[in-house]
């Protein structure tokens, strides 16, 4: 199988592997034991804990466990029931773990704005700044998007929330090991991490929590994360996230030429086959090897068939549900027309992937269309 889509999850690293197999044998004490076998349990969650702080720039107090970027998300969202201001600003392109949680805390007396994107799929800080109220307590916005990989003006965003005294909250999923990420220079609150996206366990993901910032916890029973994220914790899955990090943080350099190289050949050699196409997003302001483009008049779902019957995985920014295809919501608040959302696809390259490989693709995915407009005639 060629895997082209490590913006929806990437393979675990070997090294992460090795060591959560060699935890997962030795290391099974409970971390809130004071024997021998609790202590080191614990001792590998603390590693793990300055492992990704130094790979956000962060201390590692400020770091909290979760089982996952949507649990990291809803821990933020979920808080504002207990802040005294229950207005949320966020984006149209936000993931829907976001999205639907505030969709659902309606019911608890909390209001939320969602602010429009440009055609690249941008946030303007002046909108943000625009609809602020009296009863504004959290501005949550993306650091970049899944699907069309824009970067968006973050720290802007995070200094008009501190000019009006309110928390500032980033989904930051897609970003680490693709682009550096220093919470401190970006004036953070809070940010939210998933360790499957830059080749760590599913399953386990952080929440940096500023120094000073009080939230409360979603699940309540031990005082496991200060109290914060009640129950045992996951050692193997935890220690695996903080070797992603620092492996991931280490060969940062590396890592962005190599997905830069692998996009721009791409881009190159789809273009040489003369296939008729729109890239969408930003050309420069995105995430390195992220391509999200349309292929007029060739539907999405049909050329993902085909490409997967060649042994290749590549992603539309379609949701499927029940067997219906629906548009990209993210699309959508861009602009693109229902028509041309569903001839749109998603290609996301990882730092296994090679040139050759590129080829194939290209080779494959010129070979699809010829054979799908063949049998619509």
């Amino acid at each position: 199988m060629l895997y082209f889509d490590h913006s929806a999850t990437t393979p675990i690293d070997a090294d992460v592997q090795s060591l959560m197999s060699e935890l997962n044998q030795n290391i099974y004490g409970n971390p809130s034991s004071t024997y021998d076998l609790g202590r080191k349990a614990k001792h590998a969650i603390e590693i793990a804990r300055r492992q990704f702080a130094d790979s956000i720039n962060c201390e590692p107090k400020e770091v909290i466990f979760t089982g996952g970027g949507t649990e990291s998300n809803n821990m933020v969202l979920w808080n504002v029931v207990h802040q005294k201001r229950k207005h949320v600003i966020t984006s149209s392109i936000e993931h829907p773990a976001v999205l639907l949680v505030l969709k659902e805390l309606e019911k608890f007396g909390v209001e939320h704005t969602i602010v429009s994107v440009d055609k690249n799929g941008c946030v303007n800080p002046d909108d943000i700044k625009n609809n602020i109220t009296s009863d504004t307590g959290l501005i949550s916005i993306m650091m970049a998007n899944n699907e069309v990989g824009t970067i968006e003006p973050i720290k802007n965003i995070a200094n008009i929330a501190k000019e009006y005294d309110i928390l500032f909250h980033s989904d930051a999923i897609q970003m680490l090991g693709k682009l550096p990420i220093d919470v401190k220079r970006l004036n953070i609150d809070m940010m939210s991490f998933s360790a499957h996206k830059f080749y760590g366990p599913k399953g386990v993901g952080a929440l940096f929590i500023k120094s000073g910032i009080t939230i409360k916890p979603m699940i309540v029973g031990g005082s496991q994360e200060k109290n914060l994220r009640a129950g045992t914790e996951n050692i193997s899955g935890i220690a695996g996230l903080g070797l992603a990090a620092e492996i991931a943080n280490r060969a940062l350099d590396q890592n962005f030429t190599h997905l830069l190289d692998l996009e721009n050949h791409f881009r190159n050699r789809i273009m040489e086959k003369n296939v008729d196409l729109i890239f969408n997003g930003f050309d420069k302001n995105h995430l390195p090897g992220l391509i999200n483009l349309t292929i007029p008049n060739i539907s999405s779902d049909l050329l993902l068939i085909h490409l997967d019957k060649e042994g290749i995985a590549i992603s539309n920014g379609s949701a499927c549900s029940s067997g219906t295809i629906s548009p990209s919501p993210v699309l959508k608040a861009m602009g693109i027309s229902d028509k041309k959302n569903l001839e749109s696809i998603r290609i996301s390259f990882g730092k296994h992937n090679t040139i050759n490989e590129v080829n194939k693709l290209v080779e494959s995915i010129r070979s699809s269309i010829i054979t799908i407009q063949k049998n619509s005639t």
